[in-house]
């Protein structure tokens, strides 16, 4: 992948999430569209996102019965998106048919720990070990169920990468050295993830909310 970077849109607005992707379109490799902008903007505003012609990143984080989340991987057939997330937490069976309900061409991810989250966070929902320990255990499952990879924080996807040589890691929480980490509680520099093994580096703010988004991109993707 010539450039990692994903930018992460979420604006309310489609107008306005249209034009932030144009105006930076030549500075990253792909767009990153959550749950925020699904549900505000559903099929019409993926389509006019990718009307651009970058690679649509669907981080729905799909989690619920097998059954469920295969109709619901093959409901988002017809946006043909180069990657969606769902949760490592929803078992095995649950991959596996997310999987086998996927497109061809698209990337099955599963999101083991959100960069949210540390190990006092771990404690309170009453999971055992670091969340370290955790994203391991829950990217072993994904690689046993077939996906084709695992969302980590950079803090994670070296000792991942070392388990998984051929995986596909997608790692959001990135921050330049110069910004702040906001709610990101296990970030990383651009640099440190994709020298860690990164695939995918997904930064949103630190972009988005620049003064200049064009050169913000710039200025990462230098970095790399």
């Amino acid at each position: 992948m010539s450039n990692p970077i994903y930018l992460a849109v979420d604006l309310p607005d489609l107008a306005r999430a249209s034009a932030l992707v144009q105006s930076v379109r030549a500075h990253i490799g792909g767009v990153k569209l959550g749950l925020e902008f699904f549900c505000a903007h559903g099929h019409h505003g993926v389509h006019e996102i990718a009307k651009l012609g970058l690679p649509i990143f669907l981080d729905l984080k799909l989690h619920d019965i097998p059954n469920t989340v295969a109709a619901a991987m093959q409901a988002i057939h017809v946006l043909e998106p180069a990657i969606v997330t769902i949760h490592a937490a929803g078992g095995r069976a649950m991959m596996e048919d997310a999987k086998a309900a996927a497109g061809a061409n698209t990337k099955v991810v599963a999101v083991t720990m959100l960069t949210s989250l540390d190990d006092d966070d771990m404690n309170q929902i009453g999971m055992a070990g670091t969340a370290h320990d955790n994203v391991l255990r829950l990217a072993d499952l994904a690689h046993q169920a077939g996906l084709d990879g695992i969302v980590c924080s950079g803090q994670e996807v070296g000792a991942v990468r070392h388990q998984w040589r051929d995986g596909f890691f997608v790692v959001p929480g990135v921050r330049p050295a110069s910004a702040t980490a906001g709610d990101q509680k296990r970030a990383v520099t651009p640099r440190q993830a994709r020298d860690a093994g990164a695939s995918v580096l997904v930064i949103g703010r630190p972009i988005a909310r620049a003064a200049e988004p064009d050169q913000a991109a710039r200025d990462i993707m230098a970095t790399l």
